[in-house]
């Protein structure tokens, strides 16, 4: 532990890579999610990095892979600050990323390959909490075609999102869906739109929760952050959708609002981090991340998701939570770093030999 101490406080070349791509995504001006909102945001973490005494040099990442490879090698980082974010549906190029870093030998930020790509795949993982004995929402169902619907016995209402994706892309007014009608017709513009599965689960009528977790081996849990919806109009469901996510000039966004800390009993804020944390070492997270948990008809706790790598921005999210706990900006990404050069357990470094572009 004393070794690791004093590795956190030495000076490090951090690579911050962060998702250059674009014209994607279409951007608007009220879009918080857009690239220009993300380059804002790289800039900060950028100077919070710097304020701790390392050298930091942002790195983006387009399209041509070779060339960042070159370039990455050439800087030889003690550590390299993953922001990568895809932008295309249903693509899983963040869990590829972070596979290539850990080849070239580098230590990374947040977690390894398989929880990226576990948090991506949602009914896999929703399939292997619920095999560990994790509670998640009942009727939680996969469909692959229009025609699955018919398969199924389903109790109303339903939630309907596209299945490999985050950041609420594909969660809208329609996603919650009260009649077998209204699923056909959701599942067919999610299978037409994102070109993947549908998940389907039972929608959730209780509170929710935000968990945040940061740390390696020991890690800190973060003060519970409740997502509340009273304010919002009854014909717009009750969800964290893209719209209330990034949309600024969306009701949604107007209407949906964050208490961090959450007003939690100790017993229901005991069960909320004990699923937490089993569900973060269920898909093998590291680093950081968020678990959002939202609350059945009996008031029992229920995974909805383990966010991976979940977003850094200052002020906002793990930050907020963290702040809470009384630590400041610069000192999350610091804990952050302090886990990628503790590293996963079982972890084996066999760095790949440089190769270039035929």
């Amino acid at each position: 532990m004393r070794q690791r101490s004093k590795m956190s406080r030495r000076r490090l070349h951090i690579a911050l890579v962060y998702n250059a791509a674009t014209g994607l995504v279409p951007d608007t001006p009220e879009d918080r999610g857009s690239t220009a909102d993300l380059r804002q945001m790289i800039r900060h973490m950028g100077r919070a990095l710097r304020s701790l005494g390392h050298r930091v040099t942002i790195l983006p990442l387009a399209h041509d892979l070779f060339a960042f490879q070159r370039k990455l090698r050439r800087l030889c980082p003690d550590v390299v600050f993953n922001q990568y974010d895809d932008v295309v549906h249903g693509a899983f190029y963040e869990m590829r990323f972070a596979a290539m870093v850990r080849m070239m030998g580098f230590p990374i930020t947040g977690s390894p390959a398989l929880a990226l790509g576990l948090s991506r795949y949602k009914h896999t993982s929703a399939s292997l909490l619920h095999g560990l004995g994790i509670p998640i929402p009942p009727c939680t169902t996969l469909l692959e075609k229009v025609g699955d619907v018919d398969r199924h016995e389903w109790r109303f209402p339903l939630i309907v999102q596209p299945s490999q994706e985050h950041a609420g892309i594909g969660l809208d007014r329609d996603s919650v869906v009260r009649t077998k009608k209204a699923l056909r017709r959701q599942a067919s513009h999610v299978l037409r739109t994102y070109n993947q599965p549908v998940l389907v689960q039972l929608f959730l009528p209780g509170r929710e929760f935000n968990v945040g977790i940061v740390g390696g081996k020991r890690v800190r849990l973060m003060p519970l952050a409740e997502v509340h919806y009273e304010d919002m109009p009854p014909d717009i469901p009750s969800i964290m959708s893209y719209a209330a996510k990034w949309i600024e000039t969306s009701l949604e966004y107007k209407k949906t609002s964050i208490l961090c800390p959450a007003a939690v009993e100790p017993k229901l804020a005991r069960q909320l981090y004990d699923i937490a944390m089993r569900a973060f070492r269920a898909v093998q997270a590291w680093g950081y991340g968020r678990v959002d948990i939202r609350l059945d008809e009996a008031c029992h706790p229920r995974v909805l998701e383990v966010n991976c790598n979940a977003s850094l921005e200052d002020g906002i999210g793990l930050a907020r939570s963290a702040n809470k706990a009384g630590i400041r900006y610069p000192q999350l990404l610091q804990m952050v770093i302090d886990a990628a050069l503790e590293g996963p357990p079982y972890d084996v470094r066999i760095p790949m030999q440089p190769f270039e572009k035929a």
